[in-house]
């Protein structure tokens, strides 16, 4: 048996998607294709042999179980709200929303429509992620006490072919690569019960140099370096830094802490990498064999686990909306810690995803 699957936003994180969706899950198939400029949406549509369907069109089809929105951050909240409305088990591209008031609204509004709504990203249930909390969950570095997340780069304007919605509400180093590390965390460690943080912008303007619009100018209008101090709920110690001002690091993605040794986490924003593991009688980091075959780049993995859910009735979904609203509330008390200076308490919590039946 299959779900099918509408696409709303044909932009370039699409591709990956649609090409898992149409060749690696099989539990999924790719009913339609939707954007607002109509010549990418052909374009897609004829690639995976999949057809061109409006937005309005889309909710009223009764053959389309799952709305996938990889629209810009300023769209997934009205796209997310009405496909909910029309009782569309619904599953959105990073972060939930730009606010986490919109983001619990949501969140409500699906339990009450009986619909299923997830988030990205699903990464942490790829290959590396998962066999670092295999040997958290296993004990081999004993009681979790601390841990460091770096994400750090020049910014997405010297690549991306439109880069300016990443300096705007909803995008930043925090909002755009953020729920990558917070995520994983949630998964690795649990729940954050409060947070502190302090952040800057020291450019106003930024220059495009990729193309097509290299010479143009962006307007910025969120913090690009940004540290947050997390407190788990458990009393785990956590520092997050990302930043579109770096230029280089000889940092780890993410470090975990325990009392009875170390791992290095591979980069959150994939799915494989090596897992490096420290315990307290070596002399040095070494490898840990990966213990799931998603390794390559897997994103849809969040999407056919949802369907896999809807299928056999058996779970919630992994790449669940309560961790992707509890990482959007993380998000936005570290930006207002900021401007009040204050530790800031969370109001949402969520439970360590479910490891999937996919796996």
């Amino acid at each position: 048996m299959r779900k099918n699957v509408a696409v709303i936003g044909c932009g370039k994180i699409s591709d990956i998607y649609l090409s898992n969706l149409t060749n690696v899950f099989e539990n999924v198939n790719v009913y339609a294709v939707c954007d607002l400029d109509n010549t990418k949406a052909e374009e897609k549509a004829n690639k995976y042999n999949t057809r061109v369907m409006s937005f309005e069109d889309i909710l009223a089809n009764k053959d389309i179980d799952i709305v996938l929105n990889l629209t810009t951050p300023s769209s997934h909240y009205d796209i997310c709200k009405k496909a909910i409305l029309a009782k569309k088990n619904t599953y959105v591209e990073k972060p939930l929303s730009s606010t986490y008031s919109e983001g619990k609204e949501l969140v409500e509004l699906a339990l009450r429509e009986g619909v299923l709504l997830g988030c990205a990203p699903d990464t942490f249930m790829g290959a590396g992620i998962h066999t670092a909390r295999k040997i958290i969950d296993d004990g081999l570095i004993g009681d979790v006490v601390g841990t460091t997340a770096f994400m750090l780069c020049p910014g997405h304007e010297s690549w991306h072919p439109s880069p300016e919605f990443y300096y705007k509400k909803g995008g930043g180093p925090l909002f755009d690569m953020g729920p990558y590390y917070i995520t994983a965390l949630i998964n690795l460690i649990g729940s954050v019960k409060s947070v502190s943080g302090m952040s800057n912008c020291l450019r106003r303007k930024r220059k495009i140099t990729s193309e097509p619009k290299r010479g143009t100018f962006i307007e910025v209008d969120v913090d690009t370096h940004v540290n947050g101090l997390l407190r788990f709920a458990n009393g785990t110690i956590g520092n997050l830094i990302t930043s579109f001002d770096a230029y280089g690091t000889g940092l780890s993605k993410i470090e975990v802490y325990g009392t009875k040794g170390s791992i290095i986490v591979p980069d959150p924003n994939c799915f494989g990498g090596e897992v490096l593991l420290k315990q307290s009688f070596d002399t040095e980091f070494r490898s840990f064999p990966l213990i799931n075959r998603f390794s390559d780049n897997s994103r849809g993995l969040g999407v056919a686990d949802m369907a896999y859910c809807l299928i056999n009735g058996t779970q919630a979904n992994c790449a669940n909306s309560k961790v992707g609203l509890h990482t959007l509330e993380i998000m936005e008390k570290i930006l207002l810690s900021n401007n009040t200076k204050q530790e800031m308490e969370l109001e949402s919590t969520c439970n360590r995803p479910e490891i999937s039946k996919l796996i």
